[in-house]
């Protein structure tokens, strides 16, 4: 009952801040309530198989999907306990660290995460969101990761966005003159992460708006794969971000 007291309470929020959410309650509540189901099942899973590292996985993303971001962070952590090989390569830790607050954790997750795939750019993305919160915004542009390939669209414009070295309209207006395929993809990932380079410059309504049209996003809500996930942490930004108080930015400069 608490948890659809408060989720409840979240919806009135989020629309009364932001106008209509991004995505129908009629759609958003039932999908909430299947992961907080699944968490159920796989309680009793875990329960007579606790060292399996695969439903600790499973049920850490349901945990993460719901806010639930320190059960998460220990679904994950235990993953690596039982298996120190899902170490370098748990990028999922690094976002539910980054969710809980814990930004030295995040940056570090993320670092090692760089050593095991030197090429997935947004990978360096939250790496630097994290630094931001810890060093402030010069110190997080100046560590950036250093990037030497060429990967999807549209990350490398958007790396140099983070960077500061592009702007956000010259970012959205070299995607529209590259006449870029896949661009419902593209988009998704353009507006969620402008959206948070807008909020880490503190023009917050201007981040609001970008999230709203990620998390908008049809094809975002339709993805399988590392895609869905990204649209569910688009989703959990564009939530917490439209409960925030207007206040000036939180980033250190």
């Amino acid at each position: 009952m608490h948890r659809i007291a408060a989720l409840l309470l979240l919806i009135a929020t989020v629309a009364t801040v932001a106008g209509e959410p991004p995505i129908p309650q009629a759609e958003r509540t039932p999908m909430l309530a299947a992961f907080s189901s699944q968490i159920a099942v796989l309680d009793q899973a875990l329960a007579a198989a606790p060292r399996d590292v695969a439903l600790h996985s499973r049920r850490g993303d349901r945990h993460l999907f719901l806010g639930h971001f320190a059960p998460a962070v220990a679904d994950f952590e235990r993953m690596i306990l039982l298996d120190p090989a899902q170490d370098a390569p748990h990028w999922r830790l690094g976002i539910a660290y980054y969710f809980a607050g814990q930004f030295d954790k995040s940056a570090k997750q993320f670092e090692k995460y760089h050593a095991y795939d030197g090429v997935d750019r947004e990978n360096g993305i939250w790496k630097f969101l994290a630094d931001c919160k810890v060093l402030g915004l010069k110190p997080a542009r100046a560590a950036m990761l250093e990037y030497r390939r060429f990967d999807r669209e549209p990350f490398p414009d958007l790396y140099a966005m983070f960077a500061g070295t592009k702007s956000t309209e010259a970012f959205f207006t070299g995607i529209q003159t590259r006449k870029v395929t896949d661009s419902q993809q593209v988009m998704f990932f353009a507006n969620y992460y402008a959206g948070l380079n807008e909020e880490i410059l503190g023009n917050r309504a201007r981040a609001l708006s970008l999230l709203r049209e990620a998390v908008a996003s049809p094809w975002g809500r339709t993805a399988e794969g590392g895609p869905a996930y990204m649209w569910q942490a688009a989703r959990l930004h564009y939530e917490q971000l439209a409960a925030l108080p207007v206040s000036p930015a939180t980033v250190p400069q």
